[in-house]
C-alpha cells in the first residue's frame, strides 16, 4: 500500500487556504486524500476518520482549523503517526487564536505546526516526513527546492536588469 496523506480541514472556508498543501503533493507525486470533518459537529464520524487513518494507509495527517482549532489535537490523540497543524486566519482574532490552540498541546500529544494560513509548508513537510523512507521522494523534493532557487535568482536578474521602479510596474 502507497504511503498516503490525509488533509482534513474543520470547514470548506478552509479549501483555498488547504488546497495549497495538495497542490505541492501533487507536484511532488504524493497520493492524498482530502475532506472536511468537524470535530465539534460530527465527532462520530471525526472519531471514526483519525481511528482508521493508519488502516487506510495514512502516514502523516494535515489538519487545518480555525477558531478553537481542535481538529488538530484530536487528531493526533487518536492517530498514530504525524500530525501537521495548519492554523486558518480568523476575522475575530487574526488567526492567533487558532495557532494558540493548535501549538498548546500537552505533553505527548504533538502536534507539527506550520504558520497560519501555512499549507504550503504543511504539504511539504508531510513529503520530507515522507522522504526519510522514500528515496525517490526525497530526489524530487530536492529538485523542487532547486526550483524555488532558480525562481528567485531568475527574479534577481530581472530586478537588475530593469531596476526597481519599472520591475514595480511588471509586477
Amino acid at each position: 500500500m502507497a504511503a498516503k496523506v490525509g488533509i482534513v480541514m474543520g470547514s470548506d472556508s478552509d479549501l483555498e487556504i488547504m488546497s495549497k498543501a495538495a497542490d505541492v503533493l501533487d507536484v511532488l507525486q504524493i497520493e492524498y486524500d482530502i475532506t472536511v470533518i468537524s470535530a465539534h459537529r460530527m465527532p462520530d464520524i471525526f472519531y471514526d476518520y483519525a481511528k482508521t487513518a493508519e488502516e487506510k494507509g495514512y502516514k502523516v495527517i494535515i489538519a487545518g482549523a480555525g477558531g478553537a482549532a481542535h481538529l488538530p489535537g484530536m487528531t493526533a490523540a487518536i492517530f498514530p503517526m504525524p500530525v501537521i497543524g495548519v492554523p486558518i486566519m480568523t476575522k475575530s482574532l487574526g488567526g492567533v487564536d487558532s495557532l494558540y490552540s493548535i501549538v498548546q498541546m500537552p505533553g505527548g500529544i504533538p502536534v507539527a505546526t506550520v504558520a497560519i494560513n501555512g499549507a504550503l509548508n504543511a504539504g511539504l513537510l508531510a513529503a520530507k516526513i515522507l522522504a526519510t523512507s522514500d528515496p525517490e521522494l526525497l530526489e524530487r523534493i530536492k529538485s523542487y527546492a532547486l526550483g524555488l532557487k532558480e525562481n528567485v535568482l531568475a527574479k534577481s536578474e530581472k530586478l537588475d536588469e530593469m531596476g526597481y521602479k519599472e520591475y514595480l510596474k511588471s509586477m
